[in-house]
């Protein structure tokens, strides 16, 4: 019997039948509906989109082309492009647009100089290092509202606040903070990378944590000092990080308003105002809203281009060096 399964005649294949016809599929392949149902898995996310992403963008588009006072009972009049030509015009505008650039230069290197080094402290095998991680990241677990409050009313108050007294008993003439322009830019400056270097601190540790350790420690093996390990492997090797973290804070940088409209409300005057602020007293509390989309317009594409170059040249540089 064994040696049945071995002859010709059992061996020989069928010919002349036709395979099984295959069940629930189409002559030309596939399963019947099958290409359909991407297309009505992706339909909410297509919705989602043009609700909240697509249809506001075009709605602003136009509204920039009008003028459009909410206070006035005509409603929206086809103005063309005299919003824009206002805006040119406009210094307070280029003011504004000018402190979201010393934000955004000054801030941001800032905060991150001052991250990496709470991070590289953080990832070394401290006493209570679980403890300063928790201390270090109270301050983002505020809102931004909170922040300022408890820093430029409170602290950097020169009355009362205990920064104005301390600097008193230091023997240094009491300093009023927020008394000119560059002095509330400054204290800005500060508030704002108290509260904004937590998130910087977080994604720096992290990269920092997901390094391979075995490199460094043959590194040390072969007599590479704390400096030359920073220098020619922590650092290159944490750019792709750090690039993400500097991109993300720059575009929060252009976005401040909490803040500003907390601690100085963009005084003494304009000097300290950014243009997230100037749009918003311009469109909330003056009803100009024309004017204000204008600018809001303006002000994306001065952010789209300053990321965009940003990231075409820093990050061919990342690239080059990882």
């Amino acid at each position: 019997m064994a040696n049945d399964a071995l002859r010709p005649d059992t061996a020989r294949p069928l010919v002349g039948r036709s395979p099984a016809p295959r069940v629930g599929r189409r002559p030309g392949g596939g399963i019947p509906g099958q290409g359909r149902q991407p297309l009505v898995f992706l339909l909410p996310a297509v919705l989602v989109t043009l609700a909240v992403v697509i249809f506001p963008t075009l709605f602003g588009l136009y509204v920039s082309f009008t003028d459009w006072q909410l206070n006035d009972p005509g409603g929206r009049q086809f103005n063309g492009i005299e919003n824009f030509r206002r805006i040119f015009q406009d210094g307070r505008f280029w003011n504004a647009l000018r402190n979201n650039f010393v934000f955004v230069g000054l801030g941001v290197p800032l905060q991150y100089v001052l991250a990496l080094g709470l991070a590289l402290l953080l990832n070394q095998d401290i006493v209570g290092r679980r403890f300063f991680r928790v201390v270090f990241l109270l301050p983002f677990m505020m809102s931004p509202v909170a922040a300022g409050w408890m820093l430029g009313r409170s602290i950097f108050d020169a009355q009362r606040g205990p920064l104005a007294d301390l600097l008193t008993w230091l023997g240094v003439e009491r300093i009023v903070f927020f008394e000119t322009g560059r002095r509330a830019v400054a204290s800005l400056l500060v508030i704002d990378a108290w509260y904004s270097i937590p998130f910087m601190l977080v994604m720096l540790l992290a990269g920092l944590q997901a390094l391979p350790g075995e490199v460094f420690e043959a590194a040390k093996i072969d007599g590479a000092t704390g400096w030359q390990l920073f220098r020619d492997m922590t650092f290159p090797l944490l750019l792709p990080v750090s690039l993400t973290a500097v991109v993300l804070r720059a575009v929060f940088e252009f976005k401040v308003i909490d803040i500003i409209l907390v601690v100085t409300g963009g005084g003494p005057g304009d000097a300290s105002e950014t243009l997230t602020a100037y749009i918003y007293k311009r469109g909330v509390s003056g009803l100009d809203v024309g004017y204000a989309t204008a600018m809001s317009q303006i002000f994306l594409l001065v952010v789209i281009v300053t990321i965009t170059l940003l990231l075409a040249t820093v990050g061919r540089k990342v690239r080059e060096t990882v």
